[in-house]
């Protein structure tokens, strides 16, 4: 379906018996916002990696805007915002010019450029650190400039791994904001946490992962979401355990 601004079926990828993803289906609408829990290991990383193209499946199909991230252009591309496996800068470049690099990959016109540029050192707050190296940035204003890199273009596909690791209280903010911002105006997003109570705050829909494949999927607006999660990772356990002990 083209109205959908990702999708995934019967996505699967496996490194090992026990590592990988197996059969996912996956969509992401536009202006909705998609998150994926699971414990370390569960796929999460993986799937975004397979949904971006930076993988290929064993079997199953991706895709964004309708295009198979297999034969999808440079104009599909444009339209996509991501951050998966850390943020990636330039260390000896400042972050004002990281930005501007950023901006120019991402295809955003050059008389628009120092517009983007600032805009995102003002939305991550970046203002002190415009004219730093990003090899003595902190960890979370690494964090930040990644962030700001990948949503500068406003792009209309946003996939963030994990996005408020080392952030701070004010930089988790931000990022809310930010993204229901984007998902406001018509993007997909989809973004991994291990922080439950966050994506509680932002995602209208929430699904878990476990062992490589789809378990279930949480209410956000549950009253008690973390114990929610564990029912199901426990089950599914079981249900392995079942299987295994046949």
């Amino acid at each position: 379906m083209t109205d959908l601004r990702l999708t995934a079926r019967g996505l699967a990828r496996g490194f090992s018996p026990h590592t990988g993803v197996r059969g996912i289906d996956l969509e992401v609408a536009p202006g909705e916002i998609h998150a994926l829990v699971g414990l370390n290991g569960a796929g999460k990383t993986t799937l975004m990696r397979l949904l971006l193209g930076m993988l290929r499946p064993d079997s199953g199909t991706a895709r964004i805007d309708g295009h198979d991230v297999r034969t999808a252009g440079a104009a599909t591309w444009a339209r996509v915002g991501h951050l998966v496996d850390g943020p990636l800068c330039y260390a000896d470049l400042d972050t004002r010019t990281n930005l501007r690099i950023a901006a120019a990959l991402r295809g955003v016109p050059r008389g628009r450029r120092e517009e983007a540029v600032r805009a995102g050192i003002t939305a991550f707050g970046l203002e002190r650190y415009a004219g730093v190296r990003a090899r003595v940035l902190s960890q979370g204003n690494r964090r930040r400039l990644g962030l700001a890199a990948a949503l500068l273009h406003d792009p209309s596909v946003v996939v963030l791994d994990e996005p408020t690791d080392a952030l701070d209280p004010r930089g988790v903010i931000r990022l809310r904001e930010i993204l229901l911002r984007r998902a406001g105006a018509g993007a997909g997003v989809l973004v991994s946490s291990h922080h439950l109570d966050e994506v509680a705050r932002i995602a209208d829909r929430v699904t878990v992962l476990h062992r490589g494949g789809v378990i279930g999927s949480l209410d956000p607006e549950g009253a008690d979401i973390e114990r929610a999660f564990f029912r199901l990772v426990h089950a599914d356990e079981e249900r392995h355990g079942d299987r295994e002990d046949a």
